[in-house]
């Protein structure tokens, strides 16, 4: 092999508004955590004993496991399932759900404190019936996972050939194991709320909670692996096999076929939700018309779209209905940790300006830190050296 051949690296300018809003963002971010981690939560936020857990879990946490989603859904597709004509999509997928992990980890280390003691989940525990040590295991084990399934293409860009070889018989291995804990972990996260019955709202509150996140993380996954891949063909063109391009559309059409069919799955499991706890007449207060926008304005509406689009072999229209489900997913898990929690409560918890800053930043780091990759390593089109086809 001849070597470490890379991409083409990206040619813009350091200093583009976009670089320097996301520098001085992370800056601020940077002298606030110095803050909580001096002076403690309340020096940065607005958490108290009666609202412990806030934006930074309610998206960082929440939303960004659910958002990373894609990388087990894309290699689920292909590894599993054998559908082999989305391996071109396979590496973003994985790669955006490793950075959403890592990074996830980052967001709760900034909330937890102590960061020294990140390996305690793994080393100490007090038993397996914590939902928190059982979500903690999973992160820890998924994301070895995910590094395993994408080291080959950090194996492509050093030449480490060898290396290479053994990474690729890890990977179905690594893949299976992956879907699993993925499997328990997303649902897991619902779990947690099963324990805050009298906390939650009774519109998100259910037994089914567990099968609702895990389902709308499968919906998460489709939706972000279609709007990264937008992204990507469009401001990493430098990048891409034009080969890849040309398929993408056929590609996005197939993931927005099976989102249609998901959302519409969702869409009633939630009115069963409704029905087992009796909350009929819930539907008609201020919190009740809040969650038929949910349920209609952010399931139903972008499943019909997908399967309008997939009819008529609208791309454009799928694109647009990826925004719209991502936002949904993000709104149905601000409703369940923030808005519909102690949604009864005379002071509600609002979030304070510096940790809309703190989220920002993180994001942005995701964001630079994928950029940083893709121009790099072969994730977005073929190694000269090597041929997906390679790979068994």
């Amino acid at each position: 092999m001849s070597g470490a051949a890379v991409p083409v690296e990206s040619k813009n300018k350091l200093l583009t508004p976009f670089n320097v809003i996301g520098g001085l963002f992370v800056i601020v971010a940077f002298g606030i955590a110095v803050v909580r981690f001096t002076k403690g939560l309340g020096a940065v936020t607005n958490l108290n004993d009666e609202f412990p857990w806030g934006l930074w879990i309610g998206f960082d946490v929440l939303c960004g496991v659910a958002l990373a989603a894609g990388g087990y859904t894309i290699a689920a597709a292909v590894h599993i399932f054998r559908l082999k004509q989305y391996r071109p999509i396979l590496r973003p997928a994985i790669l955006t759900g490793f950075l959403g992990y890592f990074f996830v980890v980052i967001a709760l280390l900034v909330d937890l404190g102590r960061p020294w003691r990140i390996v305690y989940p793994v080393f100490y525990t007090y038993g397996v019936a914590s939902v928190m040590f059982l979500v903690a295991w999973h992160v820890f084990l998924y994301l070895t996972c995910q590094f395993i399934e994408f080291a080959p293409a950090i194996a492509e860009w050093r030449g480490w050939d060898v290396a290479r070889r053994w990474l690729l018989r890890l990977e179905i291995g690594a893949c299976i194991a992956g879907v699993i804990l993925s499997t328990l972990h997303q649902s897991a996260l619902g779990a947690l709320f099963l324990l805050a019955p009298t906390k939650l709202h009774p519109l998100w509150y259910s037994p089914l909670l567990p099968m609702f996140f895990f389902l709308s993380s499968i919906i998460a996954g489709l939706s972000m692996v279609i709007l990264e891949s937008t992204l990507s063909h469009r401001y990493f063109k430098e990048q891409t096999d034009p080969r890849h391009a040309k398929g993408l559309g056929r590609l996005q059409l197939g993931l927005a076929e099976a989102a249609s069919l998901a959302l519409l799955s969702y869409f009633f499991l939630k009115w069963i939700g409704v029905a087992h706890g009796l909350h009929w007449n819930l539907l008609g207060t201020s919190m009740g018309v809040w969650f038929l926008l949910e349920v209609f304005g952010f399931i139903l509406l972008p499943c019909l779209l997908y399967a309008k689009a997939v009819r008529e072999k609208n791309v454009r229209l799928v694109q647009f209905t990826s925004v719209l489900t991502v936002a949904g997913i993000i709104l149905n898990r601000l409703n369940v940790s923030i808005i519909g929690f102690r949604w009864d409560s005379v002071a509600h918890y609002v979030p304070r300006w510096s940790e809309f800053v703190i989220t920002i930043a993180i994001v942005m780091f995701a964001i630079f830190t994928f950029r940083w990759i893709v121009t790099r390593m072969p994730v977005l089109s073929e190694h000269p050296d090597y041929k997906l086809t390679d790979v068994s």
